[in-house]
């Protein structure tokens, strides 16, 4: 039976790219110098540190653009609230990876409400959708394709 998987991942190399091109250019600017502005990653997060919470704004249009011509979503992005002390301004971006149940929840109802030959199963972090026809596969991604989600999703493990 012909099945597929909808998932939401991002390429960790390209992310990590991005990060150090958009360092590099903080690190040139001549707005940020002697700000000790940087975008530091931890796990499945970004620490956007600078002077202030203008600076840090202005952190956010550096690394969206540098993320976006890796070929990453921004939707994966998902910024925190500005904590400022003294002298320094930190946020914490937080990068959504794996359909949550939640999501998942709303994808399989859409798929049955939407009376396509196809059934959806949710996997862990994943959904996977099968259907007696390949045509019937098709029409449910260009579905899923049109609604739109907060979070960019993949289909992947396409089989026959």
């Amino acid at each position: 039976m012909p099945s597929f998987d909808v998932v939401s991942e991002i390429d960790q190399h390209e992310l990590t790219n991005a990060i150090d091109q958009a360092n590099r250019e903080i690190s040139n600017r001549f707005d940020f110098k002697g700000t000790n502005s940087k975008v530091e990653m931890v796990d499945n997060s970004l620490t956007v540190v600078s002077s202030s919470e203008f600076q840090v704004k202005q952190i956010h249009e550096i690394l969206e653009t540098k993320v976006a011509k890796r070929g990453i979503d921004t939707r994966c992005l998902d910024y925190g609230d500005i904590l400022e002390n003294n002298n320094e301004a930190r946020q914490i971006v937080n990068i959504k990876k794996g359909v949550d149940k939640e999501l998942a929840r709303k994808i399989v109802k859409m798929i049955k409400t939407s009376k396509l030959k196809t059934q959806a199963a949710i996997q862990g972090d994943q959904v996977r959708i099968t259907g007696k026809k390949r045509d019937d596969l098709q029409e449910t991604i260009a579905e899923l394709k049109n609604a739109k989600f907060d979070i960019p999703l993949q289909y992947i493990n396409f089989r026959d």
